[in-house]
């Protein structure tokens, strides 16, 4: 197998600099930058290519030893929809193969692109520098258009014609999960000898289970309380509509609970989603806190403050926030979609609800209410389980899958 000493990583879309919960920034931020750091710590050298989104920013950016990030400057020097990114493709593309040539090195080993607007990019750059491609998809439109909520803008075709060019395209496939494994297969025709799984890991340095009662005194969480937090952005596609409509009913049901709510993200996507009006139809102003994203050791203590973590997302390719949480040693309420059933073990450490109905949802919570000694063992057990979600591990699959792409043993199909 070939040596990898060297490689660009791309995530044009947004920055792994950028914080986790606000606009587009969400676990895959938190994935390429952790990935980054944890293949630099095995030697090798990472490049980060994201486009600029400000004036002055510095060309060159080192989150770490081993990890750099370049702000490619494409468009205007502001943060601009997802959706009009496309149209700086070729722009970005010749800007990283500009900074490409002014390295020393002069050559990558492989690149990794996240999303499909990188991957876009790094099949043309594949093809310029004869290097293989590696590519992740992160969510994928096909997916996330089978299940929209009232509102919700469907994915474009654009999108989905672009996601299908990186499978037919690229050497190799990473996945979260087996499940988004088999979604590729399904829904694009993906080679499956051409997919790896390499599930995200944690920072087991940062999430941990320690002094939970502190947390919850720093935070002024109420010693009594039952206490829900969400961590995410806020937008339909994540669920805190649901969350809310939950605790509404649960509060008009059991007005004897004490209920404190905790929402911690910024708006994302469409701007007429109005949560405040939410949390006000239900009548739960004076106990739901809306704070903006935090840094993850202050995401960390927001957790361990927490009886749980609740996550009604509509689709998630693994959900980070479900195994950060659990690390805390906090159980999850989750919907059954997506990675979020490899994320969590059903009824051990955590509970995974099929569907959305917020009466169902009530139900969940009001049972973990009532039984405190199962949210102990639950959140017990959720600590231990998260213990086998290490970055090295993820970058380990991924230097494999590298290799693999850089041997030519499997020939993409264009």
């Amino acid at each position: 197998m070939p040596l990898i000493r060297r490689v660009a990583l791309l995530s044009l879309h947004t920055s792994p600099m950028e914080q986790p919960g606000a606009g587009d920034a969400g676990g895959m931020n938190v994935y390429v930058r952790a990935l980054a750091m944890a293949m630099a710590e095995s030697g090798v050298e990472v490049e980060i290519f994201t486009r600029s989104t400000k004036a002055g920013q510095p060309a060159v950016e080192h989150p770490g030893p081993g990890v750099c990030v370049h702000n490619v400057l494409a468009g205007p020097p502001r943060k601009l929809p997802k959706e009009e990114l496309p149209e700086l493709l070729h722009q970005m593309v010749e800007q990283i193969d500009k900074i490409r040539h002014q390295q020393l090195h002069g050559r990558y080993d492989a690149i990794h692109s996240h999303y499909w607007v990188s991957g876009v990019a790094g099949l043309e750059l594949s093809e310029l520098w004869g290097v293989p491609l590696v590519h992740s998809m992160h969510t994928m439109a096909k997916v996330k258009n089978l299940v929209l909520e009232a509102g919700e803008r469907p994915e474009p075709r654009r999108r989905e014609d672009g996601e299908q060019r990186i499978v037919d395209g690229a050497s190799r496939l990473i996945a979260n999960t087996s499940a988004e494994a088999a979604e590729l297969v399904s829904h694009y025709g993906a080679d499956i000898d051409r997919i790896d799984v390499a599930p995200p890991g944690v920072d087991l340095k940062v999430f941990t289970p320690s002094f939970r009662r502190k947390a919850r005194t720093e935070r002024k969480v109420r010693p009594d309380s039952f206490h829900l937090v969400f961590a995410g952005r806020i937008q339909r596609l994540k669920g805190p509509q649901i969350f809310v409509k939950a605790a509404g009913i649960l509060r008009k049901r059991r007005p004897d609970i004490d209920l404190e709510l905790t929402i911690l993200g910024s708006l994302s996507g469409a701007k007429d989603f109005n949560l405040q009006q939410i949390i006000d139809e239900e009548g739960l102003h004076d106990v739901v806190t809306h704070r903006p994203p935090v840094i993850a050791p202050e995401l960390a203590g927001w957790f361990r403050s927490a009886d749980v973590v609740v996550m009604p997302s509509f689709s998630e390719s693994f959900g980070l926030v479900a195994l950060e949480a659990q690390a805390c040693g906090t159980p999850v309420v989750a919907t059954n979609v997506g990675g979020l059933s490899r994320a969590i073990s059903d009824g051990r450490t955590g509970i995974l609800v099929d569907g959305h109905n917020p009466s169902h949802w009530a139900d969940v919570l009001e049972d973990l209410f009532d039984d405190a000694q199962t949210r102990e063992d639950m959140g017990r057990l959720a600590a231990v389980h998260a213990e086998s979600f290490g970055w090295k591990h993820t970058a380990d699959i991924t230097m494999e899958s590298y290799r693999e792409a850089a041997s030519g043993l499997l020939v993409p199909r264009h």
